[in-house]
């Protein structure tokens, strides 16, 4: 389960004993220990006509699509922007391949309703992220959804 908290507290807790292991082969990574994702910028779609109760129901399913696609071990990081501007949020998704991160786009309800746009870019970077579930899991107290 997904659960969003600030990326220095992750950072933190990195000299924590019960801090997952990595392994270059298990996470795909090349010799500098990086490897390809594909970046989305989730930004404010051109559907901005839903009522409070539409919003509030989408904002629940999209919600619930981040946890899903992250037990799926589609999403490695997901987090809003919070200075109310057109980008919204960001996605890392664990594949090398943008149409396959266009169809796990797809598949959140806010997308689909156009709330949300998603703007998909390959993106090469450190192959510890594959961890930060791993690790987002010991630190969480509550789900993104309760």
């Amino acid at each position: 389960m997904l659960r969003i908290v600030p990326l220095m507290v992750l950072l933190a807790c990195t000299a924590e004993p019960d801090v997952p292991s990595v392994s270059m082969t298990r996470e795909g990574a090349d010799a500098y220990g990086m490897r390809s994702y594909v970046l989305a910028h989730l930004k404010t779609g051109s559907n901005q006509s839903a009522t409070q109760e539409e919003a509030q129901a989408l904002q629940a399913a999209h919600l619930q699509n981040i946890e899903r696609m992250a037990e799926e071990g589609k999403l490695v990081l997901a987090g809003p922007f919070l200075d109310g501007g057109a980008l919204r949020g960001l996605y890392v998704f664990d594949t090398p391949s943008v149409d396959s991160a266009r169809a796990w786009t797809a598949s959140d309800p806010a997308v689909a309703a156009g709330v949300f746009d998603m703007e998909l870019h390959p993106w090469y970077g450190s192959a510890a992220l594959l961890s930060v579930n791993a690790l987002h899991e010991q630190l969480a107290t509550q789900s993104i959804t309760e």
